[in-house]
């Protein structure tokens, strides 16, 4: 029989997505998380809804009912060396926060391999790709210094491709994927911790659910992939989308943001495929912009980046700045890169004033 992990998910928001589908593989999860959210997660159970196809409306998961057991706790709460893998699922700012860096810490210490599903790699494991100057890139990060004590070779990073969000009307333990495509995780060096992630590829895609009294298959997958730029390939998508709906007079939803200049979108999206080219990816591992493009039509909202801006946020995560730093690092650059970066600049200067 194949093996039932322990899984630590910092972070509830995002994480809940992650932490669902292995809960519903029959492994337990712990979610770290705000003493509000534990509360409502041990009362109610996280709920995850996503649309399926062949089902009207969204599907609702509750973790309360799966095979697996899903349950919360406050970052000082847990222990990280009693578990298999940790997942890193909070905002990169997060990090910094004192109770969660001492986690972070102690993770780094624990020897735990640990994947990252946050749209900023972790600093450590870009030491991970010999063509990127670690050290240049360290003033993107808003604390560097929490990446400091990890081994590069026990972290790796999932592309966080599906788009999900806490609906504003709901509790703080629903959230509601709009895109629902798959994570990509880069395998660890070490092909034993590797091996974990292809167990719970395995035994998510193996999941069948309930729906009007027949079986279906749930979207939202782990793929585990050889190179180690297959996770970039997220890059493409935040810098002609995401980071493109910041604009000097307010937000735009992602669909505006990548349609209503076609043509721009597509430079700005190849340009960036041709950076991760640069560095040593191949292209084929990477997403056709064709494919990004008809996705987009469906991500109506601003982008969380874009939504914490216009909600005062003094730090959010920088990859418009990485990429920017990266691409200059080998003598690349994008004026529309320029321009977002710039504009994110001034919104974050406006809300630290």
């Amino acid at each position: 029989m194949a093996s039932k992990y322990k899984i630590l998910i910092l972070g509830a928001s995002y994480g809940s997505l992650l932490g669902a589908k292995a809960a519903l593989a029959g492994h337990s999860v712990k979610l770290v998380c705000l003493p509000e959210e534990v509360a409502v997660i041990h009362s109610e159970g996280a709920r995850v809804r996503l649309p399926v196809r062949g089902a009207d409306g969204l599907v609702e998961l509750n973790s309360q009912s799966m095979p697996g057991k899903l349950s919360a706790a406050g970052p000082a709460d847990v222990n990280p060396s009693d578990y298999d893998l940790v997942a890193l699922a909070m905002q990169e700012p997060q990090y910094g926060a004192p109770e969660v860096s001492d986690l972070l810490k102690r993770v780094a210490k624990s020897g735990v391999p640990c994947m990252s599903i946050m749209n900023m790699p972790p600093l450590a494991y870009l030491r991970r790709i010999d063509s990127i100057d670690a050290d240049g890139i360290r003033d993107s990060y808003t604390d560097p210094t929490v990446w400091d004590d990890f081994d590069p070779a026990m972290i790796t990073l999932c592309s966080p491709d599906p788009q999900a969000f806490r609906p504003p009307t709901e509790k703080i333990n629903v959230l509601q994927v709009g895109l629902p495509t798959n994570f990509k995780a880069a395998r660890f060096e070490s092909p034993a911790h590797t091996g974990i992630l292809q167990q719970l590829e395995t035994d998510i895609q193996a999941i069948r659910f309930e729906v009007n009294g027949s079986k279906v298959e749930l979207p939202v997958k782990l793929r585990v992939h050889d190179s180690v730029f297959t996770p970039l390939a997220k890059w493409s998508m935040l810098m002609a989308g995401n980071y493109r709906c910041v604009q000097k007079g307010g937000m735009r939803p992602i669909k505006e943001a990548v349609h209503s200049d076609i043509a721009a979108s597509r430079a700005t999206y190849e340009w960036v495929v041709d950076l991760c080219e640069t560095l040593g990816g191949d292209r084929t591992d990477l997403v056709p912009f064709e494919k990004y493009a008809n996705a987009a039509l469906s991500l109506v909202n601003p982008s969380s980046a874009a939504r914490a801006l216009a909600n005062g946020a003094r730090n959010i995560e920088r990859v418009d700045r990485l990429v920017q730093t990266i691409a200059a690092q080998n003598g690349m650059q994008s004026d529309v890169v320029d321009e977002t970066v710039e504009l994110v600049d001034g919104w974050l200067a406006k809300n630290r004033g």
